[in-house]
């Protein structure tokens, strides 16, 4: 029996598709700049987006800064 020594099709495209992903390797120089990456390209559930937006709505609001209330703006 002969050994088959060319890729199937599938072989073929799982191995464009790790080249790919390869080649899309890409370096942070934080782990903030990581995390804003990664929250581009996440798509948030819209149950989970309205449960945020109320909770933050519930937050209280930011006291004025010092500076402002001493020059009235």
């Amino acid at each position: 029996m002969k050994r088959q020594t060319k890729l199937t099709s599938q072989q073929q495209e799982q191995l464009a598709e790790t080249e790919s992903q390869q080649a899309a390797a890409r370096e942070f120089a934080s782990a903030e700049e990581l995390l804003r990456h990664d929250g581009s390209q996440t798509v948030v559930p819209p149950a989970i987006a309205e449960r945020l937006s109320q909770s933050i709505q519930k937050e209280p609001k930011r006291a004025q800064s010092w500076w402002k209330r001493l020059l009235g703006s």
